[in-house]
């Protein structure tokens, strides 16, 4: 008989003791949407970069950070990318692709130029992109939101009734590790993804947005008996560790992008996190 023991991970256990500024600092992603530039943030944990482009009057390509070591960014690397904003185009190998509000696009390994534009300066496009390692190519590829099959979920009394359309996953094209979609809240409803849970094998990045000015999403976060919070507001993101719930409510309905990366892509890979078993 042979095992292989999982220690808790470090942060996971000093979770509870960190300030807000840490938590936050460490946690979440803000001021990544700016007009005119693209601003990305690596994150270590499977090696996550994620990123914000919102092209002007001219296009923005999309850049390889030094740090990368590559001689362009998907050099060794797959994306998959949002757009919350206008419609808009990017431009893949010089082969424009038209991106109305919601459409996601994959980006394989290999591609070497990546160029993004709005059809209009007054409404500007946003895409919001997620980056990960890819050990083999698999071909670009849109998707049109508008197309997509949403499942509905939750209960008026749960305050929690949604509609997840999964847009980057293994069942509509093949990926190394990124899957992405998106999640829209009915009016009156506050809650995602209660009861919450965990996936030891791979990380999540959760994307709000349509968070109204004034309003707040309240995420939850750390180990499921060591949960704390996060204030989050729009267009802010929050990096989810494999060992850490996800959760929110919000002051009103909202929206979030919902992105995973790691070992496995199976969408029901999780650990139950039962609510009478949270601290």
């Amino acid at each position: 008989m042979s095992e292989m023991q999982f220690p808790p991970s470090p942060q996971s256990g000093s979770i509870a003791s960190a300030g807000t500024d840490d938590l936050r600092a460490e946690y979440l992603a803000q001021d990544l949407f700016a007009n005119g530039e693209c601003r990305l943030r690596y994150w270590e944990t499977d090696r996550t970069i994620v990123g914000g482009i919102i092209p002007g009057a001219t296009p923005i390509d999309l850049p390889c950070p030094e740090g990368l070591k590559s001689l362009y960014f998907l050099e060794r690397r797959e994306a998959g990318i949002v757009n919350l904003g206008g419609p808009g185009r990017i431009s893949v190998a010089g082969k424009p692709q038209a991106m109305a509000h919601l459409d996601a696009l994959y980006l394989g390994r290999g591609v070497e130029k990546v160029s993004f534009s709005s059809d209009s300066v007054a409404e500007p496009s946003r895409f919001w992109l997620l980056s990960y390692p890819a050990h083999a190519a698999h071909p670009s590829r849109h998707v049109d939101f508008a197309g997509s099959q949403g499942a509905k979920l939750g209960t008026p009394e749960g305050a929690n009734q949604r509609s997840l359309h999964k847009l980057i996953h293994p069942g509509s094209m093949p990926t190394c590790q990124v899957v992405m979609g998106v999640t829209r809240l009915a009016s009156g409803s506050v809650w995602n993804t209660m009861p919450p849970h965990t996936h030891l094998r791979r990380s999540e990045v959760y994307l709000y947005f349509d968070v109204r000015p004034g309003a707040a999403v309240f995420h939850f976060m750390g180990a499921p008996q060591e949960t704390r919070s996060l204030v989050v507001r729009d267009f802010e993101a929050v990096l989810v560790p494999p060992w850490s719930v996800h959760c929110g409510v919000g002051t009103a309905n909202y929206s979030f992008v919902w992105g995973m990366g790691g070992e496995n892509q199976e969408f029901a890979d999780m650990d139950p996190a039962p609510v009478d078993s949270l601290r």
